[in-house]
């Protein structure tokens, strides 16, 4: 059969991610990394990685301690079944990120949507556990939270799903109030939102899931930390359970280790992963409460938690995560300070008329383009931006017509302000 894929450049038998392959440009060959670049083939080429290669890539790329962390490990126990045995890595980990997070238990998985995957089970389950049937589930209008179908359910329905809207369970959903650099309408979308919530809540609720301080997908939908404080407590007035998804949001990421201590609040339950290897390696985490684990101790096999994965707490994963939380706990000014860094280069944007609702948390800074022929992800301005971008030097992918940097913690401040010059260049040549 014939390809549709004219373009010679495409690979002949890779299916890329997150692409409309009719539409977008070929894929280029990385050659190496190091730090905050990327090399391409291209000798020529040298760019800065502008959001983290997804978000994942913490410390930089091919960052030395980690690699060695991991070439360490490699040499002594590769992978071992975690159903029947430990291992010391995971001993550490474990240890480490319980008394970080205050919650006692931790279960091992693959990826961010693995971690939310097994939050939702674990929280529906125990309901029942406990003697109790619960179905309602809570999450916010503009969610993401992951591929496999029951992530899927809990994000917000349109494009990216809708082909499987009848296999997905429903799902109830709250506002999201979106804030910006001098919202004066703040507190009024708070209210209704928490107005929404307790409405909701009047159904018993297995669990409220939500992403701490920032959406990352759904558009870099930034909230204040008082609104998840909020949340928070009328989910415990109203016996359910709360479930932070930190996939994108933890390590650092939002100016704190964790979105959900800038907002110093406990959840019930937190899914974890991106960040959490340093970006080296693919793993998820789920961490629990002692009285949720509990509710799964019993001599009926009916309260066991049966879910599992192969690479369940892979000794090389362990590795990377122990050692990049070793240089976040050694340098923790490196996340704690790009939030003022993003603040003073974006003062000038304000000029701009077409930019809109200008937004930072931590180490992630955004904001909205009044350009484009299309609303939301499907805009085809973000193209056109990340093309231009790249020819400059940056790698950029926008969520339509929102524009974001997400870089590496490790950033130098000189590439930090090109990164600024090339989006006010490209921009301006738009």
């Amino acid at each position: 059969m014939v390809s549709k894929t004219q373009n010679q450049d495409w690979h002949p038998n890779i299916w890329p991610p997150f692409t409309q392959i009719t539409n977008s440009k070929p894929q280029q060959e990385v050659s190496h990394g190091k730090d905050a670049l990327l090399f391409t083939k291209d000798p020529q080429q040298e760019l800065i990685d502008g959001i983290s290669s997804w978000w994942v890539t913490l410390h930089g790329h091919s960052n030395e301690y980690i690699a060695n962390a991991i070439f360490n490990q490699a040499k002594s126990l590769e992978q071992v079944i975690f159903a029947d045995f430990l291992h010391p890595q995971a001993k550490k980990l474990a240890e480490r990120l319980s008394k970080l997070t205050q919650l006692e238990r931790l279960f091992f998985s693959d990826n961010g949507s693995t971690a939310v995957e097994v939050a939702l089970k674990i929280a529906y389950q125990s309901w029942q556990n406990q003697g109790e049937t619960r179905s309602q589930i809570i999450a916010f209008e503009g969610a993401y939270h992951g591929d496999t179908f029951g992530a899927m359910a809990l994000g917000e329905r349109n494009i990216f799903n809708e082909n499987f809207d009848n296999l997905m369970f429903p799902v109830k959903r709250a506002p999201w109030p979106s804030t910006w650099i001098n919202d004066d309408d703040v507190e009024r979308k708070e209210n209704e939102a928490i107005q929404k919530l307790i409405t909701l809540l009047k159904v018993p609720t297995v669990a409220v899931i939500l992403e701490p301080l920032v959406q990352g997908a759904g558009g870099m939908n930034m909230v204040r930390p008082e609104f998840i404080q909020k949340v928070s407590e009328v989910v415990k007035n109203n016996n359910s359970l709360l479930i932070a998804d930190e996939v994108l949001t933890g390590f650092g990421r939002c100016g704190s280790l964790f979105a959900f201590k800038r907002a110093n609040i406990i959840p019930d339950l937190i899914s974890i992963s991106k960040g959490l290897t340093g970006g080296f390696l693919p793993m998820g985490i789920t961490l629990t409460k002692e009285k949720i684990f509990q509710s799964f101790i019993d001599e009926s096999p009916r309260k066991t938690f049966w879910h599992g994965h192969s690479f369940t707490a892979n000794p090389l994963g362990c590795a990377a995560a122990n050692a990049s939380l070793d240089l976040l706990e050694k340098e923790p000014l490196k996340y704690m300070s790009l939030e003022k860094k993003h603040f003073d280069h974006l003062v000038k944007f304000r000029k701009l008329p077409f930019i809109k609702k200008i937004r930072i948390t931590g180490t992630i800074a955004a904001f909205d383009l009044e350009l484009g022929n299309k609303v939301g992800y499907l805009n085809d301005i973000g193209k056109k931006i990340k093309s231009l971008s790249m020819k400059k030097g940056l790698f950029i992918r926008p969520l339509g017509n929102v524009v974001y940097l997400l870089p590496p913690i490790c950033i130098t401040d000189d590439q930090l302000e090109k990164s600024y010059q090339i989006i006010w260049q490209t921009l301006n040549d738009l």
